[in-house]
Formats: structure tokens, C-alpha cells, sequence
């Protein structure tokens, strides 16, 4: 997920403080990738760099002025509320600060409105236009981890697959149990994360599986634990 991408169509919708962009960011995608305010901030730098954005010192709370129900103002919605039980962390109404008292950043971004420039609209609508490219994946830890333990003969790779399995078993279920929570009518940001997570999961497990037979079908090419014993 493009963070930079993201805000950048955040502030297509109107200025913002560094702190009202993580809350909607999170509140829209139902918390699933929590941002850090100093990646927020980062990004944000980047991006005023770049002549995509501008930042300009705030004389007033109200300068940002928000929709009629911004996200760090809106009730919890079931959505949000049921972000904290798959990611484990606060949802994006645990970000509000008081903006004329700083965004809570440690200085760097503090009382500052973030506007696009016009090359940061065209940026941002040119995200909207552009499929996602899958043909340069990016680093995949289980595949990485299985790529190296089918080279080292000290790792046990039918075990790690079948721990893998269990987890990513668990996973699925947690997720399909808040696709059930989740009300049609008004999560369909939150329901679009969710199904998305179960069809990976479910996609995850049929690689397991392919993995597995595999490592079958190559017969005693990838030693378990027990194999390496039985030669000694």
C-alpha cells in the first residue's frame, strides 16, 4: 500500500493537518495499516520536496476546515470498532489532538495545513487511472522464509509449513467471523479490507498446499527433521 498514494488522494478531498490525515486514512481502510504520525510526517516532506504539497502554519484551528463529519469526529462505527480486534490497535479516533496545541509529532509538522499543488492533483488523479502493477512484487516474508529453508538442510520445512498453515488457518477465520459482524449497508470500505484479507488467506493456504505436495513429489530432495536423523 502506497502511503505516499494515499494521502495525496486524501488531500484531493481538502487540506489537512498531519494528524487528520493518519485518522481518515485509518478510519476509511478500517484501521488494517495503521500509519505512525512520523511516517505521516516523513511522507509529508517527501512530498512537499517534490512540489506535490505545501504546508502552511495554521493561525487558527479552523484553517483545515473539515467536512461535516471528519473521521477524528465521527461516532466509532462498527467498522472501526472491529479494526481493533484484527490489528490489535487503537482505531484512528485515538489520534485526535487539539491542532492548536500541535499535532502531537514532537515539532516538525505542528500547526501546519498540507494542501496539493496542482502537479499534486495531477499525481493523485493519475493514481486513480493507473492499475497497481504486479509484475515487481514486492518482498513477500513467507515466501522469502520458505525460499531459504528449502536451501538450509537444519530447518524442518513440512513442520514450518504445517505452523504456517494453523496460523494463516486462524487468520481466515478471524476475518470471515467480522465479514459476518460487518453491516452491508454502511462498512463497504471496511467489507472491500476484509474480503480482501479472507481471499489472501484463502489464496495463502493453497500455496501451503502446493508447497507441500511439492516437497512430496521431490520425495527426500528436502530433508525433514526426522530424515536428517534416520541418517545419521
Amino acid at each position: 500500500m502506497s502511503v505516499r498514494n494515499g494521502l495525496l488522494a486524501l488531500l484531493a478531498e481538502r487540506p489537512m493537518y498531519g494528524y487528520q490525515l493518519r485518522a481518515e486514512f485509518e478510519a476509511r481502510t478500517g484501521s488494517t495499516w495503521p500509519l505512525n504520525i512520523g511516517q505521516v510526517y516523513t511522507t509529508l516532506r517527501r512530498l512537499e520536496r517534490d512540489g506535490l504539497v505545501t504546508g502552511e502554519r495554521a493561525t487558527s484551528p479552523g484553517d483545515a476546515a473539515a467536512p461535516d463529519a471528519p473521521a477524528t469526529e465521527r461516532p466509532t462505527t462498527s467498522a472501526t470498532a472491529k479494526a481493533t480486534s484484527v490489528t490489535g490497535t487503537p482505531t484512528a479516533r485515538a489520534a485526535v489532538v487539539n491542532p492548536e496545541h500541535g499535532d502531537g509529532d514532537g515539532g516538525d509538522g505542528r500547526g501546519i495545513v498540507y494542501r496539493l499543488t496542482a502537479a499534486g492533483e495531477a499525481e493523485a488523479r493519475r493514481w486513480w487511472v493507473t492499475p497497481v502493477s504486479r509484475r515487481m512484487a514486492g518482498r513477500d516474508e513467507l515466501a522469502i522464509k520458505l525460499a531459504l529453508a528449502v536451501t538450509l538442510p537444519e530447518v524442518d520445512v513440512r513442520s514450518l509449513l504445517q505452523r504456517q498453515r494453523v496460523e494463516t488457518l486462524r487468520a481466515m477465520q478471524e476475518y470471515t467471523r467480522l465479514r459476518h459482524l460487518a453491516d452491508d449497508s454502511a462498512d463497504l470500505a471496511w467489507l472491500l479490507v476484509l474480503e480482501n484479507l479472507i481471499f489472501t488467506a484463502e489464496a495463502e493456504i493453497r500455496w501451503l498446499d502446493h508447497v507441500e505436495s511439492r516437497l512430496i513429489r521431490r520425495g527426500s530432495g528436502v530433508p525433514t527433521g526426522t530424515d536428517r536423523e534416520d541418517t545419521r
